[in-house]
C-alpha cells in the first residue's frame, strides 16, 4: 500500500505543463534562457498545484474515507434529496491550493440517483451502493471561482475505497450523504485527507 511519500502528478496537469515547458524551450532556443525563466516558474507552479500524492487506504470495509482534502465544515441530520431519505450530511471544504483530486469514500457500484425537485439548481450527485447494501451520495460543488468539477467515473462502474474518481481544480466543496445510523468519526473544523482519513463508520446490526 502506498504511504503518500512518493508524489503522483495528476493527469489533468499534463497539458498545461507540456504547453508551458514547450514555450520555455522555444524561448530558450530563440532568445535566451533568461526570457524562458518565467515559463519554467510556471511549470514549477503547475507541478505543485496538480500534485496528487498516494494515500494509505484503511483496511476496514465499513469505514467511510474522506472524499477530498480539506476541512470538515458541516455535520448534520438532513433529508437526502437524491435518495429521498433521512441522512447525515458531512461536508468538506477544499483549499484553493490543496490537492484537487477527489476519491471514492467507499467501495461499491455507481448508480444513478433519483431526480431532485429543484432540477438544474441542484448539483448532480453520485449514488454509491456498497457490497453490504449501504447507500451513500457524493456531491461535488463548484468553488468560489465557479470552477466546474470533473468526474472520471461513470454510472455502472465499480470503484474501490479511496480510488481517485474526479477533481475540482482550485478547490470546491464535497458533500457526502450518509445513512442516518452512521457513526461519525470527525467534527467540524477538523482537517482531513482524501482516501486515508476515516470520516464515518457504517453501522450494521
Amino acid at each position: 500500500m502506498a504511504t503518500g511519500r512518493y508524489p503522483y502528478f495528476s493527469r489533468a496537469g499534463w497539458l498545461p505543463f507540456l504547453v508551458s515547458a514547450g514555450v520555455a524551450l522555444f524561448l530558450a532556443d530563440a532568445v535566451g534562457w533568461v526570457w524562458s525563466l518565467p515559463f519554467w516558474l510556471v511549470c514549477v507552479f503547475i507541478v505543485y498545484m496538480f500534485r496528487d500524492p498516494q494515500r494509505e487506504i484503511p483496511s476496514s470495509p465499513l469505514a467511510v474515507v474522506s472524499p477530498a482534502d480539506g476541512t470538515v465544515t458541516e455535520v448534520e441530520e438532513v433529508h437526502d434529496p437524491y435518495l429521498d431519505r433521512d441522512a447525515i450530511l458531512l461536508a468538506v471544504e477544499m483549499s484553493h491550493v490543496g490537492v484537487y483530486s477527489t476519491r471514492s469514500p467507499v467501495e461499491g457500484k455507481i448508480l444513478e440517483p433519483k431526480r431532485t425537485d429543484n432540477g438544474a439548481d441542484q448539483p448532480r450527485g453520485v449514488w454509491l451502493k456498497t457490497d453490504e447494501d449501504d447507500d451513500l451520495v457524493v456531491v461535488m460543488h463548484r468553488g468560489l471561482l465557479h470552477n466546474t468539477p470533473h468526474c472520471d467515473v461513470r454510472i455502472g462502474d465499480r470503484v474501490g475505497q479511496g480510488q481517485r474518481c474526479g477533481s475540482i481544480r482550485m478547490g470546491g466543496r464535497v458533500e457526502v450523504y450518509l445513512p442516518a445510523n452512521s457513526r461519525i468519526e470527525v467534527g467540524c473544523g477538523e482537517r482531513v485527507q482524501a482516501g486515508s482519513d476515516i470520516i464515518a463508520t457504517l453501522v450494521h446490526k
